[in-house]
């Protein structure tokens, strides 16, 4: 029996590999010679450098940077040297969670830090760099990020514009001289599921901008201001890509990333999947678990269950979910490639004691699970 484990994280409970050996111990308590196959996952999100990092053997790194509203944020990284593959989460630099909610700002806040970012790993040798921006504080179009990469945005003055999305409004000349010339070299690719375009009322102003603190006054501000600055990159670099899918992505990161950058979209899970080499691990495998805090029809938009779902579907081998919680409308899932989904509470509890005894409840399903897969088997 060959089982591979490929579950996300858990929210507020237990990260992938922690959901991973919880599901394997419950496994071995029923196939005790099983090989188990433990490849944590992530969808770009909170948890993708950590998932990355404890399948491939690579490195936790760290850098001081700017956070979102200026002030100084040891930010962490992922190294793979083999590959040369940095793994960066733009929400360690630039994240909502870094700013309390009473002062969260889309005007001011900028993604300087995720450029010093990948300038940390344009100083180790990268030869790529994937991006997860997930989770992003900023509205800025991506501006901060470029700036410290060496893009200059001056205002009629020369003066350099101040941090975040509203002073673009300034923006008169963008220079690019000092740009760092190792971008050139170096693949770029962006984890992500968001496909909307930089501005108008899916862009990342209206979508996205109230949950950063934008009112509606400043959503329409902050909309001008990066169509304001769309229109100079165009200019400048000869191409307009604000009206791309994903361009509104991360507060517009994504815009900046494929007009400076020339930076590919990929959907986060299948990014992750590539570098754990989960479909390695699944042709040969007779079942697949894989699991989420929450599982129901958002799922479908390109989350872990459905990411590790497809793969396993082109392998033929059946895929079971182990849920915190089935939502609305998860039975959809059972048409792409989940045969069946259970949750992971034994009887009425509380949020925080489901979150605390994630491990118990996690082998616990996993040995049912396994029982009754093995029952199925005698039958048969």
């Amino acid at each position: 029996m060959q089982v591979v484990i490929a579950p996300d994280s858990f929210k507020d409970s237990l990260n992938a590999q922690g959901v991973a050996d919880a599901i394997a111990l419950g496994l071995a308590e029923v196939w005790p010679d099983a090989q188990l196959i433990k490849c944590p996952m992530a969808d770009g999100g909170e948890g993708t450098v950590e998932s990355v990092l404890a399948a491939c053997n690579g490195e936790l790194r760290r850098a001081d940077v700017r956070g979102p509203l200026g002030a100084t944020v040891n930010a962490a990284w992922g190294w793979l040297p083999d590959s040369h593959t940095a793994i960066i989460e733009m929400a360690e630099a630039s994240g909502l969670q870094l700013v309390p909610l009473n002062q969260r700002d889309a005007c001011i806040s900028s993604t300087f830090g995720t450029g010093q970012l990948v300038r940390a790993a344009l100083d180790a040798g990268a030869q790529r760099v994937i991006l997860a921006i997930g989770g992003s504080a900023t509205n800025d179009g991506g501006a901060g990020a470029m700036q410290a990469l060496g893009v200059k945005l001056l205002d009629a003055q020369g003066k350099a514009l101040e941090p975040g999305g509203l002073a673009l409004q300034q923006l008169a000349c963008i220079e690019l001289g000092d740009i760092d010339p190792r971008l050139a070299t170096v693949r770029f690719d962006i984890a992500a599921d968001v496909d909307n375009p930089l501005c108008g009322p899916h862009g990342a102003s209206a979508i996205f901008g109230p949950q950063k603190g934008a009112s509606p006054e400043q959503v329409q501000q902050l909309d001008h201001a990066l169509g304001h600055f769309a229109e100079h990159c165009a200019q400048a670099l000869n191409k307009d890509v604000r009206d791309e899918p994903g361009s509104g992505a991360a507060g517009g990161l994504g815009f900046a990333a494929k007009a400076f950058l020339e930076a590919q979209f990929q959907p986060g899970v299948e990014v992750v999947a590539e570098l754990v080499g989960l479909a390695e691990a699944v042709k040969n495998a007779d079942l697949v678990i894989t699991g989420e805090g929450r599982f129901d029809a958002q799922t479908l938009r390109g989350k872990t269950p459905f990411g590790v779902a497809r793969i396993a579907r082109e392998h033929g081998v059946p895929v079971i979910v182990i849920a915190g919680t089935l939502g609305e409308d998860y039975q959809a899932l059972y048409a792409h490639g989940i045969a069946a989904a259970f949750a992971l509470a034994s009887g009425p509890m509380t949020l925080a004691q489901a979150c605390s005894e994630a491990p118990r409840l996690l082998r616990e399903r996993a040995s049912d699970i396994a029982r009754v897969w093995r029952m199925a088997a005698r039958k048969v």
